[in-house]
């Protein structure tokens, strides 16, 4: 008995995967319940954004939460059916089924049929085999991929409504007119209005990212290693895509200008670059491995370090050579040369990272405004630097604020659906679109170091606020790397909250220290 009750169960949910109304009965299905997105992402595990992108059809919904929505789709379905007038093809995806064949022939002009999954035809290396191209026994879209039993079938099941198949599909009658009313409806405002259309466009360029994802996996047959190496190799085109897109109706425009002062060029190939960064490699000099000790240390992981260090303050035209502190103001931004003034704190790492020369030095303008920080009132442990010259021009801070919002709500919902494919494939696209927008062989369509050099700098100047943060918690500062690398003595969840989001903190892994966690000795204790 438990062996049947196994298979009907088995049975029952491959019926349910196999069938997925499209965005708009979504929609009506919740509202005739009178459920709010908030409700229906309680209910089956995702994020109220994660609902709406599966209501406006920007997004598919995946495993794990597929089926407990495909649960209660078909609940609701039964409670509120579609109207027979409406000519709704949705209607239909959850009726019972009849008892005749379950697979008859498609009448003409009937849209795409239900169809359970069946195993991809694969050829020898594993992948998918493709065919003579025609529609989707699924959903309709044309694919050159078929199913073991010869039928056209996006490879892996994988099918995704898309504006072709929405095309493609009759169209509904004509809805009876709506009674006169007394009271017109009212005029969304002017900001109204301009939120609805950069919420639109914000859906539209987030399906570009899932629709991405699903080709490779699609072309790869299932071969999630594959589809990887893939998309990581057309991660620059990609997001130079989706930036000229956010880009679209903004007043500024980026520009690659030629003419850059030598200050940004690099001597050679071989020579590294002159503007310092400020690259953190900080030890305190209190503690070692060498010393037998139990002080205990965690290695902390920043999430995101980059994509937190695209709000920062870019120069946004020509840059422009001044002496003195002329090129310096708060809507300003490039590089300057720069005296800095002694570190007297061995306990805290040095903002200008452990560099080999004193005397002066190029900086960015974010390690220039990290430094006066901390010259002022608030901070108090140094002196202001010495302005020599700058090259430098009007600035602002928001420049990159629409594609690094837009790429944090992928990751954000990639770790919420667990989708390590799509999370490694928006890693790859801001990770590589901030290192090839210097002089890079691999972007030609900016030429921007400017802005490289800036961002990076962005990276160690938050770091080093989060030590600073965990120092003034009573953390003992161990070690500082890298953009996201802290290492401190003490209960640092009562400083950092844990997880794995853009303002979170995680254990690190990897470097042979498997949990994280080690011990030093003091020096001299």
């Amino acid at each position: 008995m438990s062996g049947d009750m196994s298979v009907e169960s088995l049975l029952e949910d491959a019926r349910l995967t196999a069938s997925m109304p499209p965005p708009e009965e979504r929609l009506r299905l919740r509202e005739a319940a009178q459920l709010t997105r908030a409700q229906v992402a309680a209910a089956v595990g995702v994020a109220r954004g994660t609902v709406l992108n599966w209501e406006n059809g920007t997004s598919t919904p995946v495993p794990p939460a597929r089926l407990e929505y495909l649960r209660l789709l078909r609940g609701l379905a039964e409670l509120h059916p579609a109207p027979p007038a409406s000519g709704d093809p949705a209607a239909a995806l959850f009726a019972p089924e009849p008892a005749a064949d379950p697979e008859p022939p498609a009448p003409a002009g009937r849209g795409p049929e239900t169809y359970s999954y069946r195993d991809t035809l694969r050829g020898p290396d594993g992948l998918a085999v493709q065919g003579e191209a025609g529609p989707c026994v699924r959903c309709g879209v044309e694919t050159t991929y078929q199913s073991t039993d010869g039928r056209p079938l996006h490879a892996g099941a994988l099918c995704a409504a898309t504006a072709a198949a929405a095309a493609d599909a009759p169209a509904a009658p004509a809805p009876a007119p709506a009674p006169t009313s007394p009271t017109p409806a009212p005029v969304p405002s002017r900001p109204q209005r301009r939120v609805k259309s950069a919420d639109r466009a914000q859906a539209e360029l987030a399906a570009l990212i899932g629709r991405a994802v699903q080709e490779e996996a699609e072309r790869a047959g299932g071969d999630e290693d594959a589809a990887l190496q893939a998309l990581v190799k057309r991660a620059i085109p990609d997001v130079m895509h989706l930036f000229d897109e956010t880009r679209a109706t903004a007043r500024y425009d980026y520009t690659a200008y030629p003419a850059l002062p030598d200050i940004l060029k690099k001597p050679s190939k071989k020579d590294p670059d002159q503007v310092w960064e400020a690259r953190p490699r900080f030890h305190h000099p209190g503690y070692s491995l060498k010393v037998p000790g139990e002080i205990k240390v965690t290695a902390l992981d920043v999430n995101a370090a980059y994509l937190s260090a695209l709000k920062v303050w870019l120069p946004i035209g020509k840059l422009e050579h001044t002496t003195g502190s002329d090129g310096v103001g708060p809507k300003r931004s490039g590089v300057h040369l720069i005296t800095p003034a002694p570190w007297a704190h061995p306990h805290l790492p040095d903002p200008l990272g452990d560099r080999d020369e004193p005397g002066a030095l190029w900086v960015t303008d974010a390690t220039l405004r990290l430094l006066q920080r901390l010259a002022g009132p608030r901070y108090g442990l140094t002196q202001a630097p010495e302005i020599h010259e700058s090259w430098t021009s009007g600035a602002t801070e928001n420049f990159l604020n629409a594609l690094r919002k837009l790429l944090g709500a992928a990751r954000e919902e990639a770790i919420e659906n667990r989708d390590t494919l799509t999370l490694e494939y928006v890693k790859a696209m801001y990770s590589k679109f901030i290192s090839t927008m210097g002089e890079s062989i691999h972007n030609r369509e900016m030429v921007r170091p400017d802005w490289m050099h800036n961002i990076h700098s962005q990276a160690y100047a938050n770091l080093w606020g989060k030590a600073y943060k965990a120092h003034q918690a009573g953390l003992e500062i161990i070690a500082m790397m890298g953009t996201d690398e802290l290492h401190v003595a003490g209960d640092w969840r009562q400083v950092f909250p844990e997880g794995r989001g853009v303002s979170q903190m995680k254990v690190k892994h990897g470097d042979g220290k498997a949990s994280g966690e080690y011990t030093v000795g003091k020096v001299g204790g």
